[in-house]
Parts: structure tokens; sequence; C-alpha cells
């Protein structure tokens, strides 16, 4: 397979030069990959890959180098693979907004479905970060609510959220924890939700976020941490989200400071 057959195509939200090593020396793989983006893009949403057999005579490689391709787009969210029915090209990946939003509304901007199976509703004492960062005493009561979040009736992710029982002693009887939470403590109980601190990093799920979420655990997943602060700079909830990170990708609008 001639290097120049896969000459580098120029994109601007692609990567630089096509990710080809200066050196010019194009791994196998990746030629193949490359031909399989195009392939996917010519092929739209939701279409069959042709055979794994098909594709590696295509392509001129072995089975073992098709699956190296297939693999990577696999875990990028570009592919999809079904048990039993094969591999098709995904759908686009889901935006959520880092900002004061909650997923319901981010979800419905897309039109998108948003929904949560609840896993967990329970009181817990507050150990010592958790005390910190709600900065309530140690010991002291949180509400604790761990649900999993839905995109069209597809699992995309695991919400756990911890919030002061003091503050919030009736939540449990006005809250369906099915719904948006962000609703309920603003429209209900009349919470100012004014900014937030949040940071993302990737990790791989445990084997029960992997079974909640319905996901490979080998899967790269995107993790939040957030915690949401009024307008008197008091903390109202930590939050920690889990997402897919084949389905969701982050996007925040930054202005300078003045």
């Amino acid at each position: 397979m001639p290097a120049s057959h896969f000459a580098p195509q120029y994109r601007a939200d692609g990567p630089v030069r096509a990710g080809i090593p200066e050196h010019g020396r194009i791994p196998r793989y990746y030629a193949v990959k490359t031909e399989l983006l195009w392939l996917v893009e010519s092929l739209g949403e939701g279409t069959a890959l042709p055979s794994e057999r098909e594709l590696a005579e295509r392509f001129s490689v072995s089975r073992v180098t098709l699956r190296q391709a297939v693999g990577e787009l696999v875990l990028e969210g570009k592919l999809q693979r079904r048990q039993g029915s094969g591999t098709y090209v995904a759908p686009p990946k889901l935006v959520q907004p880092l900002s004061l939003v909650s997923y319901t509304e981010g979800m419905r901007r897309q039109g998108v479905d948003p929904a949560r199976s609840v896993i967990t509703v329970e009181h817990l004492p507050a150990d010592e970060v958790l005390s910190r960062d709600l900065r309530i005493e140690r010991g002291a009561t949180v509400i604790h609510l761990e649900r999993v979040l839905l995109a069209d009736d597809e699992r995309v992710g695991l919400e756990s959220t911890y919030l002061p029982s003091a503050r919030f002693p009736t939540l449990l009887e006005v809250f369906d924890p099915t719904t948006s939470l962000y609703a309920c403590l603003t429209d209900r109980l009349g919470v100012v939700f004014a900014e937030a601190e949040e940071r993302v990093e990737t990790v791989l799920a445990t084997p029960r976020e992997a079974l909640l979420i319905g996901t490979n655990p080998a899967l790269p997943m995107l993790l939040l941490h957030r915690i949401s602060y009024d307008d008197d700079g008091v903390p109202i909830e930590r939050v920690r989200s889990l997402y897919r990170g084949d389905r969701f990708s982050f996007v925040a609008r930054l202005r300078a400071d003045v």
C-alpha cells in the first residue's frame, strides 16, 4: 500500500498533516483508518460497514491491521459495534455546554429526549472531602442521588449529586428523581445558580459503572466534577458526572476578562 495513495487530506477540523509523522512513513493501520473515515462519511449514519473480509481485501491488508483501524474509530465514536450484527456508522456526538445549563436543557436544545433512570436515593454522612466542598460539618447529612443519564432511551452517562440535607429538608418530598434536579431547585425551591467550578478529565469506568451505563469497561469516559454556588457564594451541590467518550463532546464559550 504506497504512502502516496494516502496523501494528507487538509481539513480545518482535522489533525495537523492528518497525523502523518514528519519522516513520512505512515503506519499501515493508520492508512486504513484514513480511508475508512472517508468511507464512513460517504455511507452516512446507521449504515453497516462492509464485512471484515471485504474491507481487508479492498485495502490489501491483514484482518489484524483492519481490526486495529476499526477499533480506533469505535473508541473515537465514529463507528459502533452491535453484538451479533456488525459494525455501523455512529450518529454524531451529543454536545453538552460547559455552562450553568442542566443536562435536560442541553439535550433538548439538540432535539434529544433526556431522561434518567434512578439507581440510588439516600442520606449519607459527609466525609472530609464532601464537608470541605459543601462547607458543612463533617458527618452532617447529605442527600445523595445516583442516576443513569439517558438520551433518546440510550444510556450515555452516570451522575452522582450531593446536596446538604439541612439546606434542602423538603427536597425529596417535592422532587421526582427521574426529572431535572436543576429545574426543581430553581422553579420550586427558589435556588439561584450563580456560578460553578468544573473540572474535566478522562478515565476508564469501574466495572460497576460500565455495567450501569451499558458500555465496554475499556471505553474512555469523560468525567466532570462540578461544585455549584448561589449568588452569595455558598455551595449548592457537588456533582460527579461520567459520560461516554464515544457519545459526548463538550463545548465552552470563552470571554476575555475586562
